[in-house]
């Protein structure tokens, strides 16, 4: 249960457990002595998959350092797996052209850090929110997948 996957260059840990020898030896765990979850809030709840599984993620909302504040958004993830964690999602919205009083359709792309715990693949609505700067363009963690309304009579907004 405490084993993770070793794979990277440093050792894979979660920073407020400690994994100290003498600590484990004879001793019964709780489970919170094993993994590090957290609430996200705002009504989130935190999958199963991040409170049963092993990875160690520092920007993962649910067992990382990470805080969402901010805005809350959704759109549609356009790339996945192509990055490490990390999907592409973009937000289809409309521009008022006021000399012809007309609106124009107009998209933004946005990178978003994707923790393990959650499914995602490309087509899927995700709902995303706001956290500090995780890298250059990284500045969103995804907080729910809704998935992809697939068929040939489902709205969409263009």
């Amino acid at each position: 249960e405490l084993h993770v996957l070793q794979t990277g260059l440093f050792y894979q840990k979660q920073k407020p457990i400690f994994v100290g020898k003498k600590r484990l030896l004879g001793l019964k765990l709780k489970k919170s002595d094993t993994r590090y979850v957290r609430q996200v809030g705002l009504g989130y709840k935190t999958p199963k998959a991040a409170l049963e599984g092993t990875f160690v993620d520092d920007k993962c909302p649910f067992t990382g350092n990470v805080s969402i504040r901010g805005r809350i958004l959704r759109g549609v993830v356009v790339s996945a797996g192509k990055m490490k964690r990390t999907v592409v999602v973009r937000r289809n919205y409309l521009h008022y052209i006021q000399k012809y009083k007309r609106y124009e359709k107009r998209h933004t792309n946005f990178s978003v850090h994707c923790s393990p715990a959650l499914d995602v693949k490309e087509g899927d609505t995700v709902t995303v929110g706001e956290c500090r700067p995780l890298s250059k363009t990284v500045r969103f963690n995804v907080l729910k997948v809704h998935g992809s309304k697939k068929g040939s009579k489902v709205f969409t907004s263009f």
